[in-house]
């Protein structure tokens, strides 16, 4: 885990403080990602899972948030992984299996 997220530029950290008060954050630094309710716990994981929310991270940093995210889910015993439209990632996707009609039709 790395030891600091690094501060976004496109991003101001009074809003986040603004809108859910002093809760606790996933991204600490940037004041994204509220985990200090179910629901919040909930949208936390499904919005660091949308590449536009992603992308604005490195590989690091967004690890760090899910495991972050993992931790406040698991003490309120919350379920994160079973969000629709989330995958895994070492989850094997199968292929579309064409089936063909018999002959004798």
């Amino acid at each position: 885990m790395p030891k600091r997220i690094h501060r976004r530029r496109d991003t101001d950290p009074r809003e986040g403080l603004k809108k859910y008060g002093k809760a606790t954050f996933a991204d600490p630094v940037n004041n994204k990602y509220p985990i200090d309710t179910p629901g919040r716990i909930k949208a936390a994981w499904a919005y660091v899972h949308q590449p536009d929310n992603a992308g604005k991270y490195t590989d690091e940093e967004v690890r760090t948030i899910k495991i972050r995210i993992r931790r406040a889910a698991k003490a309120g015993r919350v379920a994160v992984l079973a969000i629709p439209g989330v995958t895994h990632p070492s989850a094997k996707v199968p292929k579309r299996v064409r089936h063909r009609r018999p002959n004798s039709w």
